[in-house]
């Protein structure tokens, strides 16, 4: 685990060097920085110790040729990996005649701070060298959030002797070795071949996909000297007592002339200076918080979680423009660097209440994407789109088509992402030049593929829903619905078999899961698919993630209340929570249902998942959903948000710990501040009327209009047994 200090509410603080090489690399993914465009991971200033290196440009990947021991006709050729980019991070210091490393000598200060605030992380080092010299270092990091392309450091060091500092960009590092594990990313060792470099910029390009790069770099504030190769640029100054600079790095990739639109971009960020870059940094974050915060009072841990969550969900997105949002941001190499139907799920709902803009263009990228998704339809023998299950540029890169190809609820959940952003904002433009065309072009393949009855009931047979341990089944409620959603917004109703079995008096999460034999939960390791061959997992009744519980909570109008009781029931008793896709959906039905401890425990399961948790496969990288699933779990389920069919509504209500929780929503052309207390709950609308509705009724607030309503006790009612308690709770 991360030597991350006590909860903060703006802040994250790391007060000691992690122990262990698994430490440093979780480390790395807690304190990266990014803004949707560029990603560096949270290494430190100096080369080693390291545990996994990582500066990415988002679509900045690799092809690799995907074997297959039997392959298929239709199965994918080809995949991306994304590459770690040329590196601008590295500076090392020499103390006399001895190098600065953190290991030797004596550490009595080291102290690393992601400021939530800020967009920096800041690090503060008291060393002694082994000869005895006494050394001072302060940096500070920020990757720019108006300037796309832009990355800084400022640099200072103090000693009682002579120093030496080399800044380096480096190109082709050394990477370490894969893990076995399937979401783990395949290692490609020197992806780039050199163009040409110079004192100024290395222009460099990827062997495979043929992708230009360019990085440059400048120093300002202490004399120096320049030396560079073709993978190398040095900067070295010399100082007796102290030196302090400033770095600048600009990157370009993937378009005309990258090298000369990086130096341009470089020099204007060193001739405005760090200065100007930390107060745009600031402003752009204040708008941010303005319209995105959320208060939690009872309880530190999730305070700080939540906030965490949200910056690194607004880093994976906020100057992505053309290219997707990664389902582990930019913050490591984790599932290759892919987009998954994560982003449309569980990103992209958050991005549309507290940052709209962003939520846009991930889904312009998409629709940048379709002539990709036509053509994978047509080798399908479908109609339409098929869209991708995992990609970087468009084409489908997942070899494993039972839980790949087979979940054709992706083009489900780009439809209902499109519907969510288009009826919150009112984007017309939108609409116009890629919204209509997406649902139209998803609703196609949902006609190809429904089949209907002798009662003129749709069918969809064969698919893979979201719960992964179960595939290749007929009629996913999940599926059925969202694909009914899809087809009635483009136009063409039809209504989709719902499975029920009247025996047990619940829904089938497919057709005759039910009927499924049990699985033996006792004495297991988690998780499943690493211990187990999917032969065992797909024919039995053990859930991965929640399905069935996330079509309750995005098609609220297909089940009754009492449905949906004996529904999470029954499945809760089945699903394992193997995804971090898993627990924030489960909070937020477990809170509608009155099961509010079990809602706080799985809220904290999801937002303490990479901060506070072992984060599993976080070292590759966090898991920007759960991060997203913070937020879900404190807004849609104890703020009791619902959003279906263009109409806000609240159903507030507060687990016993929480003694308040405060958030804020962007809603067309205004903002609601929502306050929840025990006994009362407070809508505020700002900058413009907002309508919603509270329990049920309507409420329509004019600009600075406020409205107080009183709250009903709550009962908490004991949860249903699941066979994994959740993981992670709070202290």
């Amino acid at each position: 685990m991360s030597e991350v200090g006590a909860a903060e509410p703006w802040a994250v603080r790391e007060t000691a060097l992690p122990r262990s090489e698994e430490d440093l690399r979780q480390a790395e993914s807690i304190f990266a920085l990014a803004n949707g465009h560029i990603g560096l991971r949270g290494n430190l200033d100096e080369p080693h110790p390291c545990g996994m290196p990582g500066t990415f440009l988002n679509s900045l990947y690799e092809e690799r040729e995907i074997t297959y021991p039997e392959a298929g006709y239709a199965f994918p050729e080809r995949t991306q990996t994304v590459v770690n980019a040329p590196n601008a991070k590295p500076i090392t210091l020499r103390v006399g005649d001895e190098p600065f490393d953190p290991r030797t000598g004596t550490l009595t200060r080291h102290e690393r701070v992601l400021d939530l605030r800020a967009g920096t992380l800041t690090r503060e080092v008291e060393w002694t060298s082994p000869g005895g010299a006494e050394v001072r270092i302060r940096s500070v990091r920020l990757v720019s959030f108006q300037r796309p392309s832009v990355t800084a450091t400022r640099y200072e060091a103090y000693a009682d002797a002579p120093l030496t500092v080399e800044s380096d960009l480096v190109v082709n590092e050394e990477l370490p070795g894969g893990r076995d594990d399937p979401r783990a990313s395949a290692i490609i060792e020197d992806p780039f071949e050199t163009i040409s470099y110079d004192r100024d910029v290395l222009l460099h390009r990827t062997k495979t996909s043929r992708l230009e790069v360019a990085a440059a770099v400048t120093h300002t504030g202490a004399e120096g000297t320049v030396s560079s190769s073709p993978l190398h640029i040095r900067w070295t100054a010399t100082g007796h007592g102290s030196i302090t600079f400033d770095k600048f790095a600009a990157y370009r990739w993937n378009e005309t002339d990258p090298r000369e639109q990086a130096l341009k971009d470089r020099d204007a960020a060193a001739r405005d200076g760090f200065d100007v870059l930390l107060d745009e940094q600031r402003a752009y974050l204040d708008d941010f918080w303005d319209g995105a915060d959320v208060e939690v009072d009872g309880d530190p841990d999730i305070q700080q979680a939540v906030r965490f969550g949200l910056f690194h969900v607004l880093q994976a997105a906020a100057q992505a423009g053309p290219h997707p949002i990664p389902a582990k941001g930019l913050t490591g190499n984790g599932y290759d660097g892919h987009t998954l139907w994560d982003t449309e799920t569980y990103v992209l709902p958050v991005l549309t209440y507290t940052h709209p803009d962003c939520a846009g263009m991930a889904l312009r990228w998409r629709h940048s994407t379709l002539g990709a998704a036509r053509s994978r339809a047509r080798e399908l023998r479908l109609d339409g789109a098929s869209f991708p299950w995992r990609t970087i540029s468009g084409p489908e890169c997942s070899g494993y088509w039972p839980a790949g190809t087979a979940a054709l609820h992706v083009n489900a959940d780009i439809a209902d992402a499109v519907l969510r952003y288009y009826q919150a904002t009112c984007d017309e433009d939108f609409m116009r030049t890629a919204g209509r065309e997406l649902l139209d072009e998803t609703a196609r393949l949902w006609q190809s593929v429904v089949y209907l009855d002798e009662q003129g009931l749709g069918h969809i047979a064969g698919v893979t829903g979201p719960d992964e341990y179960t595939a290749l089944m007929d009629d996913n409620i999940y599926t059925n619905l969202m694909a009914e959603q899809n087809l009635r917004a483009a136009g063409s109703p039809v209504r989709l078999h719902v499975p029920y079995d009247e025996q047990r008096q619940v829904h089938d999460q497919s057709a005759g899961f039910t009927r499924l034999p049990a699985w033996d939960f006792s004495d297991e390791d988690y998780p499943l698919m690493l211990h187990h061959h999917y032969l065992n997992l797909y024919r039995k009744q053990v859930i991965k993630q929640a399905d069935l519980v996330l079509a309750m909570v995005k098609r609220p109008d297909a089940f009754t209340t009492e449905q949906k009781r004996r529904n999470f029931a029954y499945y809760e008793a089945r699903t394992v929570r193997d995804s971090s896709l898993s627990a924030p959906v489960q909070a937020v039905l477990a809170a509608e249902l009155g099961h509010l401890t079990r809602a706080h425990e799985y809220l904290a399961e999801a937002a303490l998942l990479d901060l506070r948790g072992s984060g599993e496969s976080g070292g590759d990288g966090l898991h920007i959903a759960a991060c997203a699933g913070a937020w879900t779990a404190l807004v849609m389920g104890f703020g009791g948000l619902r959003d279906h069919d263009g109409r806000l509504s609240f159903v507030p209500r507060l687990p016993p710990r929480l003694t308040r929780l405060a958030f804020h929503l962007r809603w067309r052309d205004g903002r609601l501040a929502v306050t929840i207390k025990p006994d009362a709950v407070t809508y505020e609308a700002k900058h413009a009327p907002v309508d919603f509705h509270h329990h049920g009724d309507h409420v329509r607030l004019a600009a600075g209009e406020r409205v107080t309503y009183p709250l009903e006790p709550v009962e908490d009612l004991p949860a249903p047994p699941t066979p994994r308690p959740p993981r992670t709770i709070s202290a």
